[in-house]
């Protein structure tokens, strides 16, 4: 064979090649995911979360511009935002929705019964209405659940192993929240055994937990207890601050208060639920319907103690509670 014929025969088979390459690229499908977060989205916590669900999708195969898309957007805790913002996500037509928190869920509900929706920190999703059962979800909804009503005695017993002393607890929870009033009552139940005598706490705006934080610290042997919701979380540098400068040893239900200050802290890891939701996303992009997806019950539960934040109200944290801890923080 002459060089020029080889050449030639070289050319011709680089030129069938590459565009059969191109083109498979670019029939790679493109696949829409909308994000709706129920934080700010200056909120670390909130960029922490959709950073795991971007990680977890990664892993699984899925690339933002390559052949998937997200679409974010942050209600910051406002009802009005949370509906304009899913509508919004709606009307773009994606493949799935990835829901944080249950107020996001309220919305979503409200906005699409057709486009899937995975939720992650969601509680009681039955109760309220968002799937039919957590093993056979029904509709459009499935997703993973942040912890269950019971888990609001564990908070008031370590919070009793903290700080013996304590005898009036002051329970700040969403009052306009079928979840804000369940985790209230749970604690309740067992407020009696313990002695303690508890005390809701709205936390609605700024003005509302200042002045009722305040008003409850004129009284002595006082703690507090923060139960799961968003407005917990939207205002959770205020409440640190609040309680370290009335000296209350209060006990969280997630661990970022605890490295912005706050006492203690114990419940599920919030962004690992995140990076959970993402192999469910995966199932339904692949085909999978999240009617037929179970909920998931959160299966990381972690402890966190701060322990300057101990010594700078005066407390000793008893060993046997270190001892149980998953973070502390000196």
């Amino acid at each position: 064979m002459r060089r020029r014929d080889f050449i030639k025969g070289m050319t011709g088979l680089a030129a069938g090649t590459w565009p059969l390459a191109a083109r498979a690229q670019q029939n790679e499908q493109m696949r829409r995911i909308g994000v709706l977060m129920s934080l700010a989205a200056d909120d670390p916590g909130g960029q922490a979360r959709v950073a795991a669900l971007q990680q977890g999708l990664q892993q699984l195969g899925w690339t933002e511009g390559r052949n998937m898309h997200i679409d974010v957007r942050w209600g910051a805790g406002d009802a009005d935002r949370f509906r304009k913002y899913a509508a919004e996500l709606s009307a773009l037509a994606p493949d799935v929705i990835v829901a944080s928190g249950g107020v996001t869920m309220q919305a979503l509900q409200q906005a699409t019964r057709n486009v899937p929706v995975v939720f992650a920190l969601v509680i009681d999703p039955v109760g309220a209405g968002y799937v039919a059962s957590l093993a056979r979800p029904g509709g459009n909804i499935t997703g993973f659940t942040l912890f269950d009503y019971g888990i609001g005695a564990k908070w008031l017993q370590l919070l009793k192993e903290i700080a013996p002393r304590v005898s009036r607890v002051g329970v700040l929870r969403d009052p306009t929240a079928t979840s804000g009033t369940a985790q209230f009552g749970a604690i309740q139940a067992v407020s009696s055994s313990l002695g303690v005598e508890l005390t809701p706490i709205g936390v609605r705006d700024a003005g509302e937990i200042e002045h009722s934080i305040t008003d409850f610290a004129r009284g002595s042997t006082g703690g507090l207890i923060v139960v799961g919701g968003a407005l917990a979380i939207v205002h959770r540098k205020l409440i640190v601050t609040l309680a370290a400068r009335h000296k209350l040893p209060a006990v969280y239900f997630e661990r970022f208060y605890v490295t912005a200050g706050g006492l203690a802290s114990y419940g599920p890891d919030q962004v690992d639920q995140h990076r959970q939701a993402a192999s469910y996303v995966d199932r339904i992009l692949k085909g999978e319907k999240a009617a037929d997806l179970p909920v998931q019950a959160a299966t990381k539960y972690e402890m966190a103690i701060n322990l300057k934040t101990a010594k700078a109200i005066g407390l000793t944290i008893p060993q046997s509670v270190l001892g149980r801890a998953d973070v502390v923080i000196e």
